[in-house]
């Protein structure tokens, strides 16, 4: 008799035929059921069809599992002592998890009714246990698809998200998530005792690039400037944002004033140290830095608006000194920013 023809599950059988599946990175699946035979004759099909397999006799000792060892696709009984089936799926539902949970009710209660109450509970499916193993390995199957399909709809949403935070040109952080993540910095600082830098960076002369190399070459520049900023930021802390043009913001977290001086010379001596090739030619870089910074000592956080002044102040302050030096906003005296003249 072919499987199609067999139930799924007949206490006096001794074997279990297998349904082979010719499937790739096969996702967790969790069965739960308090019948111990029926749960090994699942967990052997389904083992045996190339998918990891958990166990559980019950809905606490599976919530447990689940929590200890996520699995995407849960099989569970409708009839059991204690929580049963309907109870559990709601209590997958109403929880936390690191992806979709596709939840397979297999119950000898197949009347409309229970198959609705099933699907109100939170199932994605519903297969009666006279079933063939054929059918129950299609409908994982169909699992496994619509949770591949989840999986790139994140993946989908996620780079999307990423790419609008994400200067398209350098790479680096954007406007929009440095206004977004310096914000929740502060906040973070000031809940833990903590403070941060923020440096504000501009290429001298740039203009001057693009009219005597051309855009292309002054792209090629802001590329490796980037690079030889990142390579001294090498703590996860520590991150660049372009702010617009040849603007650009650094944050250095839990940063106090001498290594924030020191990080700030160690970046304009790594874009100074030699020429930028570009295919227009060699061009001889230098970047303004201006510094500013708070730490929760002084009082309440300032606003984000206030440190890029700061930092700003401090910036066009180092473009009056000469260009290619560090000024610290607290060491700004006389200075008048909206005097300053001059190319930026």
């Amino acid at each position: 008799m072919s499987d199609f023809a067999t139930p799924l599950f007949d206490p006096a059988a001794t074997t279990v035929r297998m349904v082979a599946l010719e499937l790739t990175a096969m996702p967790r699946v969790l069965i739960v059921d308090d019948d111990e035979l029926i749960l090994e004759q699942l967990r052997a099909l389904v083992l045996a069809s190339g998918f990891e397999v958990d166990t559980a006799r019950d809905g606490q000792s599976a919530l447990a599992l689940l929590r200890d060892r996520f699995a995407p696709i849960v099989i569970m009984d409708r009839q059991m002592p204690g929580m049963d089936g309907l109870a559990l799926c709601r209590a997958i539902r109403q929880s936390s998890w690191p992806g979709y949970v596709y939840i397979l009710l297999l119950t000898a209660q197949d009347a409309e009714a229970d198959i609705l109450a099933g699907l109100e509970a939170g199932a994605d499916d519903y297969l009666g246990k006279r079933s063939s193993p054929a059918h129950l390995l299609a409908r994982l199957r169909t699992a496994r698809r619509i949770l591949a399909l989840e999986h790139s709809l994140k993946q989908a949403v996620e780079e999307k998200r990423r790419l609008a935070l994400t200067d398209p040109l350098t790479g680096v952080a954007n406007r929009r998530y440095f206004l977004q993540h310096i914000s929740r910095e502060l906040k973070r600082a000031q809940r833990a005792g903590g403070g941060l830098t923020l440096l504000s960076l501009d290429i001298d002369h740039f203009k001057r690039i693009n009219d005597r190399l051309g855009h292309a070459a002054g792209d090629e520049v802001l590329q490796e400037f980037v690079r030889r900023v990142n390579v001294v930021l090498r703590r996860e802390t520590d991150w660049c944002a372009r702010l617009g043009g040849e603007e650009f913001a650094v944050v250095l977290g839990e940063t106090a004033a001498p290594g924030a001086d020191q990080v700030a010379e160690a970046i304009r001596s790594s874009v100074t140290r030699e020429p930028i090739l570009t295919r227009a030619g060699a061009v001889t870089v230098t970047a303004s830095i201006g510094l500013t910074g708070w730490q929760a000592s002084q009082g309440p956080a300032p606003s984000v608006e206030t440190l890029l002044k700061q930092s700003d102040q401090a910036l066009y302050a180092s473009k009056a000194r000469g260009r290619n030096c560090v000024t610290r906003a607290d060491a700004l005296r006389d200075t008048d920013p909206a005097n300053i003249a001059g190319e930026r």
